[in-house]
């Protein structure tokens, strides 16, 4: 078996630490390289950005979670371009690392459809530092509120605006109009937060368009109870300060939130191959670059079609099973064994919760809704959380919010400015 074999493998997400935890006992030297010194589980970053749970409940410091497997390197960098012909890898803040083999695992960011410079005023989730943005600003419009004397910006202060109705726009859309309608009315005085609106807004012709008929059907009947507004069939044209323009109509809003696309790392410019329309690096079904066997590109990094040619979901169960079916093929290949022929997805079900009562769930051919659907889909996350700690501290967070309704991480934190139109005054 060969020895000393060095895998570089490129962000520490979902894909990236299940190649990492499944290397183990493998003879290679593993360096991981992320621009962030945590391990995020992004399927609940919603619920810090919606104050929900704190930020040291969905993430972990990656140098701890390998902190017994001396085998394993981990560094802090941001790679910039890989040399195919050299084997390298470049950083922008220390020296190239060579590889034997290298994994790509770098993910993805907001896509706001050639309009970037919306990116300020209506913020993406993907990211810790996007969550408590988006957490400060929610809160800080209720605190605006309080002391807004002009009746139309007070009703701008308290519209919250989601744009993109897939699971993340659903489940921020849910649970900011139950903060608004359910958990804080009695703590202000001058405002009425349960006359504050949520908008979601689709540019398709339904929400939720990855789930059946049926149980979109169910989220936006569940939405309605909860009092947000869904509006679909039109796409959100502009984005500023002071709201936003849905197809020729501006509503005044002063808190919007972006969740109607992503865009892939550059990680396919870097090995100058192709790319599909999102960014993703178009890879063979074994998951390598065309033409270099010994790079893979996994997760939202790469596009990758299925037998039916469909593709696979951008989701963290596609993500973990690419990082699994990569460390099988390293494995064999250093064992002499044949390799794997071709990357299958197995689809675990599709899940989205409306609030902190109802959830929908696709299993294929089973599909739940309700109650039942949203112990479910806890019972799954809480599974899926690293560590006995975050297991307790999220089961805790979410029976607390179930029984009181209150929520327990709505904290202001950093320093955050509202703009009104005439004025130049600024809340601290």
């Amino acid at each position: 078996m060969q020895k000393d074999h060095h895998v570089v493998v490129v962000g520490g997400g979902f894909g990236g630490l299940q190649l990492v935890n499944d290397l183990k006992g493998v003879p290679v030297r593993v360096t991981l390289i992320d621009r962030r010194n945590h391990h995020l589980f992004q399927p609940l970053l919603y619920q810090v950005a919606t104050t929900v749970l704190a930020t040291s409940e969905i993430a972990w410091p990656i140098r701890h979670l390998y902190r017994d497997r001396p085998e394993v390197t981990t560094l802090l960098g941001e790679a910039t371009a890989v040399d195919k012909v050299t084997r390298t890898v470049m950083l922008a803040n220390g020296p190239a690392i060579a590889y034997d083999t290298l994994v790509l695992a770098t993910g993805a960011t907001h896509a706001y459809f050639g309009h970037d410079e919306w990116a300020p005023v209506a913020p993406g989730l993907k990211t810790l530092e996007d969550a408590t943005t988006i957490r400060r600003r929610v809160l800080l419009a209720f605190e605006q509120a309080e002391v807004e004397d002009d009746a139309a910006i007070r009703d701008a202060l308290l519209t919250f605006t989601v744009i993109g109705a897939g699971p993340t726009g659903v489940e921020l859309a849910g649970i900011i109009a139950e903060m608004a309608h359910r958990t804080l009315p009695g703590e202000f005085r001058r405002i009425d937060t349960r006359r504050a609106r949520v908008v979601l807004v689709e540019a398709g012709p339904r929400i939720l368009p990855a789930f059946s008929d049926d149980l979109s059907a169910y989220a936006l009947r569940e939405l309605d109870k909860l009092g947000v507004e869904v509006r679909t069939g039109t796409p959100v044209t502009d984005c500023t300060d002071f709201g936003v323009m849905i197809g020729d109509e501006f509503l005044p809003s002063r808190t919007l939130v972006w969740a109607a696309g992503v865009q892939a790392s550059p990680a396919a410019g870097w090995l100058g191959i192709e790319s599909d329309r999102a960014g993703r690096a178009l890879v063979g079904r074994d998951l390598t670059a065309p033409g270099h066997p010994e790079i893979f590109v996994i997760g939202d990094t790469a596009s990758v079609k299925q037998e039916d040619g469909s593709p696979v979901p951008g989701i963290a169960p596609a993500a973990k099973q690419q990082g699994a079916f990569v460390a099988r093929v390293i494995r064999a290949r250093l064992e002499g064994r044949p390799v794997p022929a071709a990357f299958r997805y197995r689809h675990q079900g599709s899940l989205a919760t409306i609030g902190r009562r109802a959830a929908i769930i696709d299993f294929g051919r089973i599909r739940l809704k309700g109650a039942l659907a949203w112990w479910i889909w806890g019972i799954a996350h809480i599974y899926f959380l690293i560590g006995t700690r975050s297991r307790f501290a999220v089961a805790w967070s979410w029976l607390w919010t179930y029984l009181s309704g209150q929520h327990s991480a709505r904290l202001i934190t950093q320093k955050e400015t509202l703009r009104k139109e005439g004025d130049a005054g600024r809340l601290p």
